[in-house]
C-alpha cells in the first residue's frame, strides 16, 4: 500500500500554499491526491490510513469548492530515502511534521493543568478541586511521567498545594535520552537534573529543550518529538503545571496506568467543594475583589482564585489562577473551551 507516498506528495504540494489566492493550485493538488489514492486502491483496501485519506479529500474538495474534473499536477520527485544518520529524510523527531506526512492533516491536541489548591483541568475539560496530599501522578504514559507532590496550604487546613513537580521524558530511540526535570518551591530550574538543557547527544536531541520565561518563576519545556509543550510556574507558595500534548500521546497508556489526574481527574474521595466553609483567612468579598482584578470572567479560574485566597490568606494565588488561564489561552486547541462555568 503506497498511501504514505500519496500523503507526502500532497503535503509537499500544499506546504507553500497560503492565503486567499491558493484556490486553483490547492484544487489541483487535491485532484492529484485523489488520483494517487485511486491508483493504490486495490492494495490499500484494508488500510485505515487509506480510507481516512479518501474521506479527507472529499471533505476538503467540498470545503474549497473544487471540481472533481480538472488539471492534476505531476508527482514531485521523491527525496532520498535516508539521511547520513541512517533514518528517513523526514525528521522523525518532529512529531507535527511526521504526523502530517503520515496522515495528510495536522494532529489534534489536548490540554491539562494543575494549579493552586490544587485545581485540575483534565484533558476532557472536567474541572476538580482536590485535597490530594502526598504524591499523585498527573500523567503516566508511554512517553511521559509527571508526578505532583502536595502539602497543606496552611497549618490545620484540608486544602493542599503542589510543592514539588517531577517530570520524566522517557527514552525515545533516535530522539532523546531519558531526561528528568524537577521543580520545588523556590527552585524552578531552567535545566534538567543532569544539568543539560536539551535531549542529549542523539541526532534528535534538540527536539527537547528548556527555555526560561521568567527567572526562577516560569519555565517552558518543548518536546517537539512528541508534539508537547509544558509550562511550570511558581506563584506565591505553590507550583503549577500546564501541558499541551498531541492526542495520540495523551492516550498512549495501558489499563495498569489508570490513575492519572490529567485523564480522570481527582478520585471522588479526594474532591472538594470550591465554596469554603467556616472562617477563612481573608473575607470572601475581599478575595472576590482581588481576583476580579486579574480574572474579570467569573468562571472556574475565578472561583478557584477566590477559594485559594480565602483558604490560604495569600494574595499571590491570584497570579496562580491568572497564569493557568494564560497557559490555557495559549495551549487550548479550541479557544471556545477557554472558560468553564460550573
Amino acid at each position: 500500500c503506497k498511501i504514505l507516498r500519496c500523503n507526502s506528495e500532497y503535503v509537499a504540494a500544499t506546504l507553500h500554499l497560503r492565503g486567499p489566492d491558493r484556490g486553483a493550485a490547492f484544487c489541483t493538488a487535491l485532484r492529484s491526491y485523489s488520483l494517487c489514492t485511486r491508483r493504490t486502491a486495490r492494495t490499500c483496501r484494508g488500510d485505515l490510513a487509506f480510507h481516512s485519506a479518501v474521506h479527507g479529500i472529499e471533505d476538503l474538495m467540498i470545503q474549497n469548492n473544487c471540481s472533481k474534473e480538472g488539471p492534476t499536477a505531476p508527482p514531485r520527485p521523491r527525496p532520498p530515502a535516508r539521511n547520513p544518520h541512517g533514518f528517513e529524510s523526514l525528521d522523525i523527531c518532529d512529531y507535527e511534521r511526521s504526523f502530517l506526512y503520515k496522515h495528510g492533516r495536522p494532529p489534534a491536541f489536548q490540554h491539562c493543568a494543575a494549579f493552586g489548591d490544587p485545581h485540575i483541568r483534565t484533558f476532557h475539560d472536567d474541572f476538580h478541586t482536590c485535597r490530594v496530599e502526598g504524591s499523585w501522578p498527573l500523567l503516566d504514559n508511554e512517553y511521559l511521567f509527571v508526578q505532583a507532590t502536595s502539602s497543606p496550604v496552611a497549618k490545620g487546613s484540608n486544602a493542599t498545594v503542589t510543592s514539588k513537580l517531577t517530570i520524566i521524558f522517557k527514552n525515545m530511540k533516535e530522539c532523546i535520552d531519558q531526561k528528568v526535570y524537577q521543580a520545588e518551591l523556590d527552585n524552578v530550574p531552567a535545566a534538567f537534573q543532569d544539568g543539560s538543557v536539551n535531549g542529549g547527544a542523539r541526532p534528535g536531541g534538540s527536539s527537547l529543550a528548556i527555555r526560561e520565561r521568567s527567572p526562577g518563576r516560569h519555565v517552558e519545556i518543548r518536546a517537539d518529538y512528541i508534539g508537547t509543550t509544558i509550562a511550570v510556574r511558581q506563584a506565591g507558595r505553590q507550583l503549577s503545571f500546564s501541558i499541551r500534548t498531541a492526542e495520540e500521546v495523551a492516550r498512549a497508556f495501558t489499563e495498569e496506568q489508570d490513575l492519572q489526574l490529567c485523564v480522570g481527574g481527582c478520585p471522588h474521595s479526594q474532591r472538594m467543594s470550591r465554596s469554603p466553609r467556616g472562617r477563612g483567612r481573608v473575607p470572601a468579598e475581599m478575595a472576590r475583589a482581588l481576583c476580579r482584578e486579574m480574572l474579570p470572567v467569573e468562571d472556574v479560574y475565578f472561583q478557584s482564585c477566590v477559594f485559594d485566597v480565602v483558604t490560604s490568606g495569600d494574595t499571590n494565588f491570584t497570579m496562580a489562577a491568572h497564569g493557568a488561564l494564560e497557559d490555557a489561552r495559549l495551549f487550548l486547541p479550541n479557544a471556545e473551551k477557554l472558560h468553564i462555568f460550573q
